[in-house]
């Protein structure tokens, strides 16, 4: 068994699934920095070489950072460089309207010392509210970044076609565009997918468990409500509930678990699957974060899903459309109960609160 690949742009490879950051950073539990940037290595020497984190991911662009330069250290520049780090830019919401182009490159200047590295491989771009500032001259700060040598290629996250469709007219080289893409959540075939396929960019999907939900723990389990400390099982119990009752998602996860079982593998990596099996899907971003989650990972490389398993799983999506709506335009709407939960000013205030809980 080996660990699928895909080419973003002619030269520059990356693993099909990428180690996810968003849950080593803070708002997620407790993290072991130690054990966590141990076992990073496990997950290059198994052959998954891409790693995801953000500027707004609080410690984490300094975690992987420790870990290349420790492989750098031990095993050699050949060995570190591998590794492919996607980042991100968000800079703060509090910001947009007077942040100037000398603070957009001092971010990157920032994520590459707090990565030891010479170059980041992939930013992803985004904008929280386009009506502020101006988010084309941020983009011609990565441009002219990009032609110093900082940047190797640039993306967007969160976007769907009429946010980043003015960026790519405007002439912006744009590999990727990720996106939360799940079983419980099809907003990105509704259009994005189509379009990206037309203009070169392949959708690098998070959320792809669902937080954890997509997981045998919560097969046949009562429905938990939203009393949750960890706010991303908040986030996608609110996607829950969008694609239908908690019985029918659970209805979901026992034909998940009868296709895993047939196969050989968990619930999970069915679901995974699905996602990776979707057209322009480069990769699925999977918030794995010890080595001890390493086995079920890799299960995905190791089957297939056919006719009949994919018929299963639509004939119960069929009957639960899911989130409606462009790709995040429902977490965009900062007065909706998925806006509400979210942090938008993490740079600043790594500890900013959120405007509002999920009940309301």
């Amino acid at each position: 068994m080996s660990v699928e690949t895909t080419a973003l742009r002619p030269g520059y490879d990356m693993s099909r699934v990428i180690k996810g950051g968003w849950q080593l950073a803070g708002d997620h539990g407790p993290v072991d920095r130690a054990t966590s940037i141990r076992d990073m290595e496990v997950f290059l020497d198994a052959g998954i070489t891409t790693f995801d984190c953000a500027d707004i991911y609080t410690g984490v662009e300094e975690m992987i950072g420790a870990f290349i330069a420790d492989v750098r250290q031990r095993r050699g520049t050949e060995v570190a460089g591998r590794v492919k780090v996607h980042t991100k830019l968000v800079p703060d919401l509090g910001l947009l309207a007077h942040i100037e182009a000398a603070d957009v490159e001092a971010i990157i200047d920032r994520s590459l010392k707090r990565l030891q590295i010479e170059q980041l491989h992939l930013v992803q771009f985004y904008w929280w509210d386009l009506s502020q500032g101006n988010a084309q001259e941020g983009f011609e700060v990565l441009k002219d970044c990009q032609q110093k040598g900082k940047i190797a290629y640039l993306g967007t996250t969160n976007w769907d076609v009429a946010e980043t469709r003015p960026f790519v007219d405007a002439g912006f080289d744009l590999v990727s565009t990720q996106v939360q893409y799940s079983v419980l959540d099809r907003r990105p075939a509704a259009g994005l997918a189509g379009w990206a396929g037309a203009n070169d960019m392949q959708l690098l999907c998070y959320g792809t468990l669902a937080g954890g939900f997509l997981t045998k723990a919560w097969l046949g389990e009562p429905d938990p409500g939203f009393a949750f400390e960890n706010r991303s099982l908040v986030k996608y119990r609110l996607i829950i509930d969008e694609f239908g009752p908690w019985e029918r998602f659970q209805e979901l996860l026992r034909t998940l678990q009868e296709i895993g079982d047939k196969h050989g593998v968990s619930l999970s990596s069915v679901a995974t699957r699905w996602v990776l099996d979707q057209p322009q899907v480069g990769a699925a971003i999977v918030g794995a974060r010890t080595a001890r989650h390493l086995p079920m990972t890799l299960e995905v490389f190791r089957f297939a899903l056919d006719q009949e398993d994919r018929a299963a799983i639509h004939g119960i999506l069929d009957g639960s459309p899911g989130p409606q709506g462009p790709v995040f335009g429902l977490e965009r709407d900062r007065t909706g109960r998925h806006g509400r939960i979210m942090k938008y000013n993490l740079n600043t205030r790594p500890d900013d609160t959120v405007l509002g809980d999920a009940n309301g």
